[in-house]
């Protein structure tokens, strides 16, 4: 495995599957989300895929969210906007990819996870998949992954899981929210649906599910320009002692 992380990704009967990996709880740094939204853009422009799946490795953590290694390396401004770049980019590749989007989440996951999971057109969950949006407790905030959220969560949801930055929502919670389409038992069971719906999906229409996908990001046209002023917002905020503080104690615990 990796050190650094991963990203794979497989072709097949028109299903194609990208698969992200890191061994700190499948924590996303920044060179990976600008390879991951790169994958995303890549996969969605062959013809002959017709249904992408979104997954990470293993049964444990989905996503724990940004590398705190890096938050804490980030020395000014522009450093830190380009990491949060990272997770506009990610977030807009998926809204751009003209293939259905099936996210697969296996476990908990945190702050940028969680806008990944919310960008997916349909996702399934894991029992033990709960989440958590932590970067109030950081010092900065969910600006970035909040439109992703809120579009799926509405605001009331968005609002409790920003200011209550120190608990987890369980996955019922998140498939009540509307965040997940479907919660499974087992791992095992997790995986059949996956695959059961990615296989039913293959055989629609492209074009049918390419118009349905438009209908489900209308008024979303300025994401572009808006997802970059929220990293703007984050890179700025990123740079506080507070922030920085924070990591610190986090990492000597």
């Amino acid at each position: 495995m990796a050190e650094n992380g991963e990203i794979k990704t497989h072709i097949d009967n028109n299903i194609g599957t990208i698969e992200f990996y890191h061994p700190k709880g499948n924590s996303l740094p920044g060179q990976m989300l600008r390879e991951l939204a790169s994958t995303i853009t890549e996969m969605g422009e062959k013809e002959y895929v017709h249904v992408l799946i979104l997954k990470s490795r293993g049964d444990g953590a989905f996503c724990a969210g940004a590398s705190f290694d890096e938050l804490i390396a980030i020395e000014n401004y522009e450093e830190g906007k380009h990491f949060f770049m990272g997770f506009a980019l990610v977030l807009n590749a998926m809204r751009h990819c003209p293939k259905l989007t099936i996210v697969r989440v296996q476990g908990k996951t945190v702050g940028g996870g969680v806008g990944i999971a919310s960008a997916g057109d349909y996702t399934i969950a894991h029992k033990s998949a709960s989440i958590k949006l932590s970067e109030l407790a950081l010092g900065i905030g969910p600006f970035v992954v909040g439109p992703a959220v809120k579009r799926k969560v509405g605001t009331s949801a968005f609002s409790t899981l920003s200011i209550d930055a120190a608990s987890w929502n369980d996955a019922e919670w998140a498939r009540q929210q509307g965040l997940f389409s479907k919660v499974c038992g087992s791992h095992k069971k997790l995986d059949q649906e996956v695959a059961a719906l990615a296989e039913q999906l293959s055989d629609y229409s492209p074009d049918a599910m390419a118009e349905l996908k438009n209908v489900f990001w209308e008024d979303t046209e300025n994401w572009d320009e808006l997802l970059e002023k929220r990293a703007e917002i984050s890179g700025r905020l990123v740079l506080s002692d507070f922030t920085k503080n924070f990591i610190n104690e986090f990492k000597n615990s």
